[in-house]
This record gives structure tokens, C-alpha cells and sequence, in this order.
């Protein structure tokens, strides 16, 4: 073994020798972690087109099946990809592929199926007759594969006018033997129903014997095809599910479609009848199937029952719960959307779930955790509420945004339910809105608090400082605009006016000229609401007078005239206002009102009035042009037709 020279460490020497060798095996196996580019990477249709000629020649489509499906896939590859083909191309291809029929190759015949498919709908009506008659060849065949698929791709291809021609054939297909051609036939008849409805009606015996089949896939296709034909006649569909629920399916695809056709004919003011009992006791008994999907189905039919009350739910969100601790992600999913769907009726149903629903909030999942959340936070108690938010903190990190609104949406909810906790609730939105996040995301946290004002008198002067240190670093107009309207409207009626000054100031000192102008609104507002700090405001009001952007210039002009107008205001020497004595000039602030009125009418509507005003001839009467003097101009409202006919 060599020796390690002196003075240096035999140990580091080792881990040096280790990292070496491991680069070099790097190196040795770079190649072949290299993604193997695509084989249709750079297929050039003309080119492929030119190759497909050989579609023609016998001895290639005999001697070499596996060259003219690669060709297929290719063909299949370029139209996929919505590259396409002109009407003379796809005849020219379409009779190519027509004479591999000649190869007896499976493979080969299941690629040619796929591309019938795909290119008949692009293809002359005329050109497609020819394919048939060798389709229907296939579907005579010996061969199971060539029948079924022969069936599919007939159906898919024909029109009304031929479907008679294949009719004997498809029935006779639904009750074979072979489980792959029953199930195509059905498949294809429930296509056909679109093409020929009545044709299709005539096989209803076909279709009920096959209901009756060994196979799952059969019972399934066939009671959807069922369905189909028998949908319009709510006597006859209720009559199938009857026989269905007393004779037990053992297919649980047909179980869950069976469940669903239960939830559709159930009715709401006869919840008592027969057939409703009867369908219950069957939903409830489908909640012991050995099939978890059929179990989910049937849980989620009794939840979205429109008659629904608490007894009946209690089955179902039992069940629910115990899928709420299934290793499966899909079990626990499916479980906490529809628990969550019911809270939003009956909270109080599925309190019981709680305590699992909270040790869901840490899920890996993301979309299991937040549904948890936001259910936890509708069937709460006012008493939880400080702990959901702790729990909820950490949470908010880890989501998109588009969990985050959903989140902040039951929020909003939370507090409008148990006001006496806003100062907890406003707080979180407060301090998620001061995290990162998108527009979509702030605007829901600025609208519930905005709504919350309005709602909870309580809130808003805490609110208003929340939203003003949130514009002090938004990077969104929008809200900044916003915000701002609500502090100038809000702000004057609140205990210390004189605070917000400082937050809307910054504004026009620091943002755009759109966040500009909305913050010179905001400070007139105040000047005008609260005269014990007009001066104040008046001289910042000036310092925009020279603005580089016109809108804001306007509206410090506007402002600083109607308060000038308004006349002098004198303070006593505790600082209240002393009003004017009648003597005193000003106009008793009638100017500066016109700061804090809307308009009478909309823009479009002021528009249309002061045209209105000039085709009558109002600019030569003489008189000064003010809204008085302006026509009235009316919102015209459109009622929709309802779907009787009847206007209203």
C-alpha cells in the first residue's frame, strides 16, 4: 500500500482519490443519461408522403407490415401534431392505406384502424365507401381482434343512410359470446345515437341482455347505452334503476354509473314516495360494497341529496371519515372535497371529522391540505378560531395562489359568521397581505377587508391602518387606486383623521402618476370632511401644482379652488372649528361639496344628455350649460327572454 507523503493528511489524500475516481465515472456514463432524441423529431410531411407510395406494392405491404405501420405512425404523428393534409393528399393516402388490408398482420391492421379513424372525418364521403365494405369483411371475420375494432371504426365513419346496412350486425354483435366485441359493439351504439337515434332504439332487448352479462366492462357499457336510449322517458329510466337496484350488478363501474342515475331521478317533493325509499335503502347498502369507488360514489350522492337532513347524512360522512386516513391520496381527496361541499350547507354534519381533517392540514398534498383548512375554518367554533390561525400560518407559505384565495375566501366567511374575533381574523389577512403573492391574491385579501368594514362597523379603523402600510410597498395600481377611494372616503369619518395624511402623501411623492392623482382625490376629500386640517392639507395640495402628469395638475387645481371658495377656517384655542358668521365670505362650502358628490349620471350618459342638450338647441338660448339644464337620459335594460318565451 503507498504511502501517504509527509506532512499531508492520509485521510484527506483517500477522499481526494474518492472524488477523482467519481468524476471519472461521471464522465465515463455522461452519454448515456443523454435523452435518445424522437424518431418523428424532424418528419417532413412530403417526404412522408412520398414514402407511403409503397403502399402499392404487394410485395412490400405482404413482405414488410412492420415498414407500413411505422409509415402509419408517422402519417398519425404529422396530423396529431395539426400539421394539415389537403383533400387530395388524404385521398391519395386514404386509398394507399385501404390496400394494406391485403396483410394479414395484426399489428399492422390495429395502426390502420387508428388512422381510418383519424382521417375519415377530413376525408370525401365518396372515398370513405370504399374502406366499408372491407371494414364489414373484418367485422365477418373468424378473428375476435378484427371484429371489434372493425365495429368501432365502422361506427365512427358512417352516416345515417348506412347505418341500416350494418344494423343485423352490430345487434348481433352485443350479445356474442366474446366479452372485447359486446363491449365494442355498445361502445359504438352509443355513438351511433348521434347518427341514428331510432335505428339504435330497435336494439333495446339487445342492450337489456346484455345488462345481465358475466362482464363487468359489458354491464357497464350497456346500462350507459341504456340510459342513452331511455334518458327522455323519466318513467322508463326510474323503471330500470327499480329492476337494476333489486337485482345486484357485479360491475362497480356499473354500480357507480347506477348511483348516479339514482341521484338524477331522485325527487324533491315526493322525498317519501316508493321509489325513492327504495333507491335510499340501495345507496345505503352500496355504502358496504367491497368496491372503494363504489362506496365514494354512493357516499357522495347521499351528501348531495336536495331533501337531505342529518340522519341521512350520518352514513355518509362516516364513511367519509374513514377515508380521510386512507394511505391513498385519491381516497382522501375525493373524501375532504365532498365533506367540504357539505359544509357548506350542513357544517354542523360533519363536526364529528374535525380532529382528522385537522391532522390533514400538514398533508404532502397541497389541494388535500387546503381543503381542509377551508373546511375546518366553516364548521369551526368561535373557541378554535385562535388555533386554526396558528395552524394556518405556516400553512400559507407552502401554497400557490390559488389555494391562498381560497384559504383567504374562508376567512373572510370565518368572520362574518363569529365578528367578536375580527381583531384575530383581520390581523392574519393583514399580515398575509403584506407577504409575496400575485394580484389575484392581494385583491381577495383587499376585498375582504373591505367587505369586513362595511360588514363589522368594529373593524375599520384598524382595517384602514392594515391597507395603509400595505400601499406603502404595492406594486399594483389597481389597488393602490383602490385603497386609496376607500382611506379618502373612510378615513375623514374615523377618530384621528389627521393619521392617514402622512400614508397618502407618500403616495404622491413616491408612485405613478394614476397612484398620483388617486391620492390628490384623497387628500381633497379630507380638506374638505375635516376643516381642522384644511390649511395643512392645502399645502401639500399646492406642491403638485407643478406635476409633470396634466390629470394631477387638474385635480390640485380643482381641489384648492373649491376649498378657497369654501372660505377661511377659524380655529378657537382648543383647536375646534369656529363657524362662519353669516357676514363672512365664501360660499358655505357649496364648492367644495362638489369634491365629495358623484355625479348624477354615469360618463356614457353625460355623453348622450349633452348631445341631446346641442341637437336641441340649447347652446343658443343663451343660459349657462349646468346639469339641470341637461335632458334626462334613461339606463335602457335588456330582460332576457325566459325559456317559455316570456319576457321577465
Amino acid at each position: 500500500m503507498a504511502q501517504a507523503p509527509e506532512g499531508e493528511d492520509p485521510a484527506a489524500l483517500t477522499v481526494s482519490s474518492m472524488i477523482k475516481e467519481i468524476q471519472g465515472l461521471k464522465d465515463k456514463f455522461k452519454d448515456e443519461d443523454e435523452v435518445a432524441p424522437s424518431p418523428f423529431q424532424d418528419l417532413e410531411k412530403a417526404t412522408v408522403l412520398q414514402e407511403c407510395r409503397c403502399f402499392s406494392n404487394q410485395e412490400v405491404v405482404t413482405n414488410n407490415p412492420r415498414l407500413c405501420a411505422t409509415l402509419i405512425t408517422k402519417l398519425l404523428h404529422i396530423v396529431t401534431q395539426g400539421e394539415a393534409l389537403s383533400s387530395t393528399e388524404v385521398t391519395e393516402v386514404f386509398f394507399g392505406v385501404t390496400k394494406l388490408f391485403q396483410s394479414p398482420d395484426p399489428y399492422l391492421r390495429r395502426m390502420m384502424y387508428l388512422f381510418i379513424k383519424e382521417v375519415a372525418e377530413t376525408c370525401n364521403p365518396d372515398d370513405v365507401i370504399i374502406v366499408t365494405s372491407s371494414l364489414t369483411r373484418d367485422m365477418n371475420s373468424s378473428d375476435d381482434l378484427y371484429r371489434a375494432n372493425a365495429i368501432r371504426v365502422l361506427a365512427r365513419i358512417i352516416d345515417g343512410q348506412m347505418l341500416g346496412a350494418i344494423e343485423r350486425y352490430v345487434k348481433q354483435a352485443i350479445v356474442d359470446k366474446n366479452h372485447m366485441i359486446a363491449s365494442s359493439a355498445l361502445v359504438s351504439a352509443v355513438h351511433l345515437m348521434s347518427v341514428g337515434p331510432e335505428v339504435v332504439r330497435r336494439w333495446t332487448n339487445e342492450v337489456q341482455e346484455a345488462v345481465q352479462s358475466s362482464s363487468d366492462m359489458v354491464q357497464y357499457h350497456a346500462l350507459c347505452l341504456l340510459y342513452e336510449i331511455k334518458k327522455n322517458d323519466r318513467l322508463a329510466v326510474t323503471k330500470i334503476v327499480t329492476q337494476l337496484t333489486r337485482n345486484s350488478m357485479s360491475s362497480p363501474l356499473g354500480v357507480c354509473l347506477l348511483i348516479r342515475y339514482i341521484g338524477k331521478i331522485l325527487d324533491f317533493d315526493d322525498a317519501e314516495s316508493a321509489a325513492n325509499r327504495t333507491a335510499l335503502q340501495f345507496l345505503e347498502a352500496s355504502l358496504r360494497h367491497r368496491s372503494e369507488m363504489v362506496i365514494y360514489e354512493a357516499a357522495k350522492a347521499l351528501c348531495t341529496l336536495p331533501f337531505a337532513e342529518d340522519r341521512d347524512l350520518n352514513p355518509a360522512v362516516t364513511v367519509l371519515q374513514l377515508f380521510l386516513s386512507s394511505p391513498k391520496p385519491t381516497l382522501r381527496y375525493a373524501a375532504m372535497r365532498c365533506l367540504s361541499e357539505v359544509s357548506n350547507t350542513q357544517p354542523a354534519s360533519i363536526v364529528k371529522c374535525n380532529d382528522d381533517m385537522e391532522a390533514l392540514i400538514a398533508d404532502p398534498n397541497r389541494s388535500i391540505a387546503t381543503l381542509a383548512i377551508t373546511t375546518l375554518l366553516k364548521t369551526g367554533t368561535e373557541s378554535s378560531v385562535d388555533r386554526l390561525m396558528k395552524q394556518i400560518s405556516s400553512f400559507m407559505t407552502e401554497i400557490a395562489d390559488e389555494f391562498k384565495i381560497v384559504v383567504v375566501t374562508a376567512i373572510r366567511q370565518l368572520c362574518l359568521k363569529y365578528p367578536l374575533k375580527h381583531r384575530v381574523l383581520v390581523g392574519f389577512l393583514a399580515a398575509t397581505l403584506r407577504e409575496e403573492g400575485g394580484f389575484e391574491f392581494k385583491k381577495a385579501i383587499t376585498d375582504s377587508i373591505v367587505e369586513l368594514i362595511t360588514t363589522i362597523p368594529e373593524t375599520k379603523e384598524s382595517s384602514l391602518f392594515h391597507l395603509c402600510e400595505f400601499i406603502e410597498d404595492c406594486e399594483f395600481t389597481g389597488l393602490s387606486t383602490q385603497i386609496l377611494h376607500l382611506i379618502g372616503t373612510l378615513g375623514p369619518t374615523t377618530t384621528a383623521p389627521a393619521r392617514y395624511i402622512r400614508f397618502i402623501y407618500n403616495r404622491v411623492i413616491l408612485e405613478n402618476a394614476t397612484v398620483r392623482a388617486a391620492a390628490i382625490s384623497a387628500l381633497s376629500r379630507f380638506a374638505t370632511e375635516v376643516p381642522a386640517i384644511r390649511e395643512s392639507v392645502c399645502v401639500l395640495l399646492r406642491r403638485s401644482l407643478l406635476d409633470e402628469d396634466d390629470e394631477v395638475r387638474d385635480r390640485a387645481t380643482l381641489a384648492l379652488k373649491a376649498l378657497d371658495d369654501a372660505g377661511e377656517v377659524k380655529l378657537d384655542d382648543n383647536g375646534d372649528v369656529v363657524p362662519n358668521a353669516p357676514g363672512d365670505p365664501g360660499d358655505g362650502g357649496r364648492g367644495a361639496a362638489l369634491l365629495l358628490e358623484p355625479l348624477p349620471m354615469n360618463f356614457a350618459n353625460l355623453e348622450k344628455a349633452v348631445k341631446m342638450y346641442g341637437q336641441h338647441g340649447g347652446e343658443d338660448d343663451g343660459q349657462p350649460l349646468t346639469l339641470a339644464s341637461l335632458p334626462v337620459v334613461e339606463d335602457v335594460q335588456f330582460v332576457k327572454p325566459s325559456k317559455d318565451g316570456a319576457l321577465g
